[in-house]
Order: structure tokens, then C-alpha cells, then sequence
């Protein structure tokens, strides 16, 4: 049911948020009349604020057209390697017409980076996947919004986490003979969980396993997130943080972790560190300063 009110108090939000946007460009049109007035520049940037924090953000693009390779232009194309109904493995292929170029990225090692799946898109790696670009071949896991996976595609736990890194492993491992994984935060206990049993099986592992941000065990340096989870119930957070998919979408019915509750965890973890940066972004704009703002 929260999840229903959400989508339809963002529904009724959306046209005040596209009306700020048209206000905040109004106000800052230098050749219009209302960009002349006192406070103009306060003004838009009030609307261009409330446009902000109303819209609905679509998911970026990767936006990764070319990386220096020792001074040298590499043209980037991204693809699909494998679709699967809750992810996609994306492959970044280099191409270069300098011979020499060529045969290097040819030698380098292959990397899988593993993304976070729950309140983040892949694109939140974006940098990192560029600076390895220049020395990697690189794939990542492009995890879809469950929202817009039909209930028909089944369900997906852990466990198909699990199997997803293996199958995608195994698949650099039949091209490249082998390749390196790296998990960024959530990721952390599925990788950790694929490679040891494909040790256990006796397959090969990857030749490293780097994991970023994701505690191994979450006993040790407990965070306000551990000491909810050992605070509450299985049956609590069933309660209180799974909802179901509204009608609106594909993939309705679904029971899923809103991607809206974990961002209001993360605010309210730290709120005055989120209300400062609002507050940066609303000064940067009443001076100008487009960059700072957009950074």
C-alpha cells in the first residue's frame, strides 16, 4: 500500500516539479523580461531547487564514448552480452585503428564488476568504469529495476544472485580462459558465495576477487544498519520494507525493496549532511556557478 501512495503523491507532484523547471528557465533567461528583476537569480534558483527534489530521475546513461590510452583516443562501444530477466551483463569493447594501441589492449586482463543491485543503477560506477577502461577489459552487471519485470519471469532471490555471478563468470572464463572480479558494496556476500562454491565444486576461480565496501562479517564494526537488522524481526522487515509493484508498471504485483525507502535510510542516517548539500547546490546556482552545482 506505501508503495502505491508514493507512486501516486509523485504523480500528483509531477506537474508542480515540470512547472518549476519552466519557472526556474523563465526566471534565468537573460533575454526575458523576468530574468531583469530583483531577486531573478534567487527566484530561479528557489524553482530550479523544487524542480530537484520533485522530478523523477530516469536512469543515466553511461555515457562512455572514448578513454586516453597513453595519449592515444580509444573509441568505446557499449553492448549487451547476455540478457537476463533481472540483469544484463554489459560489455565496454575499445577499438583503435593505431596498431600498436591495438596489441596492447589485446594483453589486458578482463574484469567483471559486480554493481549493487538494491536503491542504485550501474551508472554509479561510471568513473570507475572509465579509469579501468584504460588498462581493463570490462564487463558489468547492469541489474534492471525489478518493477518492470514481469511477474511471469518468476521470482529472484539470493540464491539467483548467486547463480547470475557464476553463470556470468563462467562465461568470461569460457572467452578469456579466466578473468578478475571485483564487488562494489552490496555484492560483496553473492560473489563471495558464488566463488566459494564453484571452489567447492572444483571449478576454476577467478584469478582475483576484490571486494569493495561490503563487510565479510557485519558483527565487527556494527553501523546504525547493523543494529536495525539485529534489532528487528525476519517477519518486521517483511512487513515494513516489502511492498508490492503498483499497477502502473510492468512488472506489477511484484514484491520488491522500494528503491524510495532505501533513499529515505540513507537521509535519514545523515540529514544534515543532505540538507547542506541542497543548500550548496541552491547557492551555487544564485552565483552562477552551473558546475559546482551540477558536481
Amino acid at each position: 500500500m506505501l508503495y502505491q501512495i508514493y507512486e501516486t503523491q509523485r504523480t500528483i507532484m509531477e506537474p508542480f516539479a515540470d512547472l518549476a523547471e519552466v519557472a526556474a528557465k523563465l526566471y534565468n533567461n537573460p533575454m526575458l523580461p523576468l530574468a531583469q528583476m530583483p531577486m531573478a537569480q534567487r527566484v530561479s534558483a528557489a524553482y530550479d531547487l523544487m524542480h530537484r527534489l520533485g522530478k523523477d530521475y530516469e536512469k543515466p546513461e553511461f555515457g562512455i564514448r572514448t578513454v586516453d590510452v597513453d595519449g592515444v583516443d580509444v573509441a568505446i562501444h557499449e553492448r549487451i552480452e547476455i540478457n537476463k530477466p533481472f540483469c544484463e551483463l554489459r560489455r565496454f569493447k575499445r577499438f583503435s585503428d593505431d596498431t600498436d594501441t591495438l596489441s596492447k589492449l589485446k594483453g589486458q586482463p578482463v574484469v567483471l564488476v559486480v554493481a549493487p543491485l538494491s536503491g542504485h543503477y550501474a551508472t554509479l560506477l561510471r568513473d570507475t568504469v572509465g579509469t579501468m577502461l584504460k588498462d581493463h577489459k570490462v564487463y558489468i552487471t547492469d541489474w534492471k529495476n525489478a518493477r518492470l519485470v514481469p511477474l511471469s519471469e518468476g521470482e529472484f532471490h539470493l540464491d539467483d544472485y548467486v547463480n547470475y555471478v557464476q553463470e556470468f563468470i563462467r562465461y568470461l572464463q569460457g572467452i578469456y580462459g579466466n578473468c578478475h572480479v571485483i564487488s562494489v558494496c552490496q555484492p560483496t556476500v553473492p560473489v563471495l558465495a558464488a566463488v566459494s562454491l564453484m571452489a567447492s565444486r572444483g571449478e576454476t576461480t577467478p584469478l582475483t576477487m576484490t571486494m569493495m565496501g561490503g563487510p565479510i562479517d557485519a558483527r565487527k564494526s556494527p553501523t546504525a544498519v547493523n543494529n536495525l537488522a539485529v534489532q528487528r524481526s525476519h517477519s518486521w522487515f517483511e512487513n515494513n520494507v516489502i511492498y508490492r509493484v503498483p499497477d502502473k508498471f510492468p512488472g506489477a504485483g511484484r514484491r520488491v525493496y522500494p528503491g524510495f525507502l532505501q533513499h529515505t535510510g540513507f537521509v535519514a542516517m545523515n540529514p544534515d549532511r543532505h540538507a547542506t548539500s541542497h543548500y550548496d547546490y541552491f547557492k551555487d546556482l544564485i552565483k552562477g556557478d552551473n558546475e559546482s552545482a551540477e558536481s
